[in-house]
């Protein structure tokens, strides 16, 4: 089978973002946009344009945006709106799948 069966209903994918949680979830944590651009190794233009709704950059951008939030602490929700809230700052990731062995994979 092709494809992926592991979106959210109304066909969002769990690791989109938009606009408003990007700007909400730094302002949580206390980030400028430059901040956030400076973790993903991006231009604080890009980050500046897609919150302001001006572009709309591949979803492995926006995933990376994402992700760096959530290593910051910010938990994306979807409880009927797409919304964060503030977790524990400094997250830990887990183990990456790559890494796993019979000693951590517990």
């Amino acid at each position: 089978m092709s494809g992926s069966d592991e979106g959210e209903a109304g066909g969002r994918s769990p690791n989109t973002m938009t606009s408003a949680q990007c700007r909400a979830g730094r302002a949580l944590i206390g980030w400028s946009v430059e901040d956030l651009a400076a973790k993903v190794g991006f231009d604080a233009a890009l980050v500046r344009d897609f919150e302001g709704g001006l572009n709309d950059p591949p979803s492995g951008t926006i995933e990376a945006l994402r992700s760096a939030l959530t290593t910051g602490g910010v938990i994306f929700t979807d409880g009927g709106s797409a919304g964060v809230r503030l977790g524990r700052q400094g997250g830990d990731e887990g183990t990456r799948l790559g890494e796993l062995n019979t000693e951590n994979d517990r």
